[in-house]
C-alpha cells in the first residue's frame, strides 16, 4: 500500500508526496485519515530545526500526532470494524527511510489497535484536538496536584486548562496574555495583559507559553510554597534567581505528555459535555496545500489551530 502524506525533507523543506505504507498485521488498523492538526510546539520544532535531539528523530518524516478517521479495514482480533471513527496520535507506519516519530499527517495510516482511541463521529474535525486535551489533563489530574489559579498563555492549551479548570467545579482562573489578538475567546475566566495583574499570591502557577526567561517573573508571583508547572516544551537550559526561590519555597514541576488513561478520561469529559473543544479551530486548510498552512500555523498569530483537511 501507499498514501500521500506530509513529508518534512528538513527544516523548512516541507511537501506533499507519496510513501509506501507497511502491510497491515493482526492487531493493526487501516485508518482514512479525515483530519489532522499541526501543532505549535513540537512540530514547530522539527520545522524549523530547533528540536533539541530525541530519540527516533530524523529527517525525511511525516509529523503530525493529532489525526482522526474512519477505520477502513480491520482484523477480526481487533475488536473494530469499518467505519468507526477514531482518533489516531501518529503512526510509525511508513517503507524506505521516511521516520514515523508522529507520523499522524497522511490520507492513510496503519496502527496497532491499541493506539486508537473510538470517539463520536459528530466531534468532526474537532476529534484532533483530544490529544492537546489530555495533555492538559495530564498536567492537572492526579495526586498531590493542585488546578491552577493562573495559567500564562492564551493559546489552546491554555484555554483547554481554564476549561478543565472549570469543569472541575474549581475556582476560575487567571489567564496571562500579551498578543492583543489573542486575548478574546474566554468563556467564564478572565484574561489580562501581566501588567495589569498586581497579585503576588498564586498558589499554582501554569506555564503554557514555552517561554523559560518567564520563570523569575512566575517565581515573584507565587505565595509561599507555591508552585509552577512547566506545561510547555522548553528547548534552552533553564535558570532562576535562587534568592526569590528559596524566600518562597518555590515548587517546580515538569508535565510530560499525556497517557492513555488521560487520553480516555477527556474522551468522557468531551462526550458528557463537561468539556467544550469549540472554537479552538482557527484556520483549515486543505492537506494538498499543506506547505503554505504549515507557514500560517506557525507564522499567523490569529492562528490559534490549523487543521489540513484529507477528504479532497
Amino acid at each position: 500500500m501507499e498514501t500521500s502524506a506530509v513529508i518534512l525533507e528538513g527544516p523548512q523543506a516541507l511537501s506533499v508526496d507519496t510513501v509506501p505504507l507497511s502491510d497491515p498485521g493482526e492487531t493493526d488498523l487501516v485508518v482514512e485519515i479525515r483530519h489532522s492538526g499541526i501543532s505549535t510546539g513540537t512540530e514547530k520544532l522539527f520545522y524549523t530545526g530547533k528540536m533539541p535531539p530525541f530519540p527516533g528523530m530524523g529527517y525525511p518524516l511525516v509529523p503530525g500526532y493529532e489525526s482522526v478517521g474512519e477505520v477502513v479495514e480491520a482484523a477480526p482480533a481487533t475488536g473494530f470494524r469499518a467505519g468507526e471513527r477514531v482518533f489516531v496520535p501518529g503512526a510509525n507506519c511508513y517503507g524506505g527511510d521516511v521516520k514515523g516519530l508522529f507520523g499522524g499527517a497522511a490520507r492513510l495510516l496503519v496502527s496497532d489497535v491499541s493506539r486508537v482511541t473510538r470517539v463520536d463521529a459528530g466531534l468532526g474535525a474537532e476529534g484532533a484536538l483530544l490529544a492537546l486535551a489530555a495533555t492538559a489533563r495530564h498536567a492537572m489530574a492526579g495526586l498531590n496536584k493542585d488546578v491552577p489559579d493562573l495559567i500564562v498563555g492564551h493559546g489552546v492549551l491554555g484555554r483547554l486548562l481554564a476549561r478543565l479548570t472549570i469543569a472541575a467545579g474549581s475556582p476560575a482562573p487567571t489567564v496571562w496574555e500579551i498578543d492583543p489578538a489573542r486575548q478574546g475567546g474566554a468563556t467564564g475566566y478572565d484574561v489580562l495583559h501581566p501588567d495589569a495583574d498586581e497579585r503576588r499570591d498564586y498558589t499554582s502557577i501554569y506555564d503554557a507559553s514555552g517561554n523559560g526567561d518567564l520563570l523569575n517573573t512566575l517565581i515573584g508571583r507565587i505565595a509561599k510554597g507555591g508552585e509552577i508547572v512547566l506545561a510547555g516544551f522548553y528547548t534552552q537550559p533553564l535558570q532562576f534567581a535562587f534568592p526569590p526561590a528559596f524566600m518562597k519555597e518555590a515548587r517546580l514541576r515538569i508535565a510530560a505528555e499525556w497517557t492513555p488513561d488521560d487520553l480516555a478520561a477527556t474522551r468522557a469529559l468531551v462526550e458528557c459535555g463537561a468539556l467544550s473543544l469549540a472554537d479552538l479551530i482557527t484556520h483549515r486548510s486543505r492537506a494538498t496545500d499543506a506547505p503554505a498552512a504549515y507557514e500560517t500555523a506557525f507564522g499567523d498569530a490569529d492562528c490559534l489551530k490549523m487543521i489540513l483537511d484529507w477528504n479532497a
